[in-house]
């Protein structure tokens, strides 16, 4: 019999899943509680309880080529970084080209999944749904994949702020923001200097009277645009972060530091954070040191109070008349249909093996997929949870012991602890390129630079100097594509491709003698040099240096 499985959600993982079940010979059913995919990244003006909800304006902080699919690239003509609506339509193509819709349930919400009374035989799992009519059901299933992300629950810390019942302004969390314009003129505050917290004190900064950003760390900023115009993160490579492996985790802060500061010098900016750039998850944001540089933008450190509509903050500085605070405050997650033993959630941290099993399962057969924070971008990392999550529900791929799993789980933590700066947003982090190949070595998916380099030079030199795509883990192994090798070498055309809208000449070169003259006169003087000790004879008597001059000459 097919094995069945249960996706829960229908975002960017979700997705992943369905197409993975797929490739493995499993029957996946979604469910999804909207009326559409998309997850995370489907504007929706009124933001719906436990749903993830983004403004209108949110563009991707990862490059199209960084971000898609591993066996469908973006098309050529999308921009580098998308505006979620392209997003969307790339979703869309995804889903109708691997024809993944028919298998999503809509307007269902999954109320309850359990293990049922053999599962230390089956595996199998009882979960309960609710449609849009209120009509509840129980299906049995084989495996069960989450997919809900972690952006579902607003983190709003109002106990951390004193005199907030007594605001007589608007407050909210980012997610309820949606647009500007009803701000204009007013002055506004910013709590919170994330991705999100940064895009909209940017975009506030354009309408309002005056816009404050509170931050009680500061925060060293990134561009999208790196170095000859080409997006940031396709300058990563196995290179790089081989480099990053060997130095000292200072001295490799240190030079990524020294060039964000050759942007803009932070500390001249108040926004240079105590902590080390790579023990933070980084801001991506072009925009804030220019609105800081015109005013219209204060960076601020934490707030002490509010009182009325003044905000008082901690360096003592207060700003009266404030019409709006916005906490961009991060997110909690949680599992609320799943039992606690299955697996808890506490303080942000779950215990899960490679971030994606719950270890002391009897059978593994539950997968939570998506639930990083990655340094780059997630849909790569969902797709490969999915796949190697699939092989490992067909029995394929076998876990470690529960004792091994449980040590590397110990272990993450510990790292993480040491690294990153104690907060509840880094408690799911991982480096891109490094947790990509942890998962795909146990997939069977890891390509083989050295064998690569012996059997496919150019494709091998770059795997190892060039971007780390995800076409690289559909090589071999387990879901090998065909068109992998192509997208690679042509990636570069992609990236190109949505630029190149006017026909741009390079101007004709003039033939230009300045470097022949320098070159001449260079010799000149140097066989001047060399000849110093005879040049009051050659000036006496030049046929001597015309006599020397014919040995250098070809014979006539």
């Amino acid at each position: 019999m097919t094995r069945r499985v249960a996706v829960i959600g229908g975002g960017s993982s979700g997705l992943a899943c369905i197409k993975s079940c797929l490739d493995e010979g499993l029957e996946p059913v979604c469910y999804e509680s909207s009326d559409d995919i998309g997850g995370l990244w489907r504007f929706k003006e009124n933001p719906e309880p436990d749903r993830a909800s983004i403004y209108h304006s949110v563009i991707i902080n990862t490059s199209k080529e960084m971000m898609c699919f591993s066996d469908f690239p973006i098309p050529a003509n999308f921009p580098n970084y998308m505006h979620n609506s392209l997003i969307m339509d790339y979703f869309r193509m995804y889903a109708d080209h691997f024809q993944l819709t028919k298998h999503i349930r809509f307007n269902t919400k999954v109320l309850q999944v359990r293990q049922r009374s053999d599962f230390a035989h089956s595996g199998q799992w009882d979960v309960e749904t609710e449609n849009k009519d209120g009509k509840t059901e129980k299906h049995i299933f084989d495996a069960v994949m989450i997919c809900i992300g972690h952006h579902c629950h607003p983190n709003l810390p109002l106990h951390d702020f004193p005199g907030i019942d007594t605001f007589e302004g608007t407050y909210f969390h980012s997610r309820d923001y949606k647009t500007p314009e009803e701000w204009r003129n007013k002055k506004a505050v910013v709590i919170g200097i994330g991705n999100s917290g940064g895009d909209i004190a940017v975009e506030l900064s354009r309408v309002t009277k005056q816009l404050y950003l509170s931050t009680r760390r500061g925060a060293w900023i990134l561009n999208r645009v790196g170095d000859n115009g080409l997006p940031l993160d396709l300058h990563f490579n196995r290179v790089l972060d081989f480099l990053q492996l060997i130095l000292p985790f200072g001295v490799f802060c240190g030079l990524g530091e020294r060039q964000l500061n050759q942007r803009f010098d932070h500390a001249l900016y108040n926004l240079k954070p105590k902590h080390r750039l790579f023990s933070q998850h980084p801001t991506v944001n072009d925009e804030l040191p220019n609105r800081i540089l015109s005013g219209t933008v204060q960076v601020k450190p934490n707030i002490c109070r509010l009182q009325g509509s003044s905000v008082e903050f901690d360096d003592g500085s207060v700003v009266e008349d404030v019409d709006l605070v916005v906490f961009a405050t991060g997110y909690r997650f949680s599992f609320p249909f799943l039992a606690s033993h299955v697996t808890s959630v506490s303080g942000n941290k779950a215990s899960l093996y490679k971030y994606v099993f719950p270890p002391e399962l009897e059978r593994p057969t539950l997968a939570i997929i998506g639930l990083v924070q990655p340094l780059g971008a997630i849909m790569p990392i969902s797709e490969m949870q999915a796949r190697w999550a699939t092989r490992v529900f067909k029995g394929c791929t076998k876990l470690p012991s529960v004792a091994s799993m449980l040590k590397d789980v110990q272990c993450k933590q510990e790292t993480m602890a040491k690294r990153y700066v104690s907060s509840q947003r880094h408690t799911i982090q991982v480096d891109h390129l490094n947790y990509m190949d942890e998962i795909a070595g146990l997939l069977g998916v890891r390509p083989n630079i050295p064998r690569l380099l012996l059997t496919d030079p150019r494709l091998g030199l770059k795997v190892l100097f060039g971007p780390n795509t995800p076409y690289q883990y559909r090589l071999k192994g387990p879901g090998k594509w065909a068109g992998a090798r192509q997208a690679i070498f042509t990636l570069w055309e992609r990236v190109a491709q949505p630029m190149q809208t006017r026909p741009c000449d390079d101007p004709k070169t003039k033939r230009s003698f300045m470097w022949p003259l320098i070159l001449s006169a260079a010799v000149v003087g140097w066989a001047a040099y060399v000849n110093r000790n005879n040049f009051p004879a050659y000036l006496q008597d030049p046929t001597a240096l015309l006599d020397k001059m014919k040995v250098y000459l070809p014979a006539q």
